[in-house]
């Protein structure tokens, strides 16, 4: 059986690495790499039986969490 976190936007370790990933990347690797997340993130959700709505949600949310993640790195930086 295959645990996935609920809700996506709280695993707040998988947040911080993607962030932290593509602040360092830019153009098709970025893209890759977050394809690459998110069809994992489906692919998980889906195996577990979560219905369309909820992945659609699920993916959302992270999305969301991922770029909240991303504008503070940048003003920490900026501040610093």
């Amino acid at each position: 059986m295959t645990l996935v976190q609920f809700p996506s936007h709280r695993r707040t370790a998988d947040v911080r690495r993607c962030a932290m990933i593509l602040r360092d990347l830019h153009g098709e690797e970025a893209n890759q790499f977050w394809r690459a997340e998110m069809s994992a993130l489906v692919a998980a959700l889906r195996r577990i039986g979560t219905c369309e709505e909820e992945v659609s949600l699920q993916v959302r949310t992270f999305m969301d969490a991922v770029q909240v993640e991303l504008q503070l790195a940048f003003a920490n930086k900026s501040a610093g």
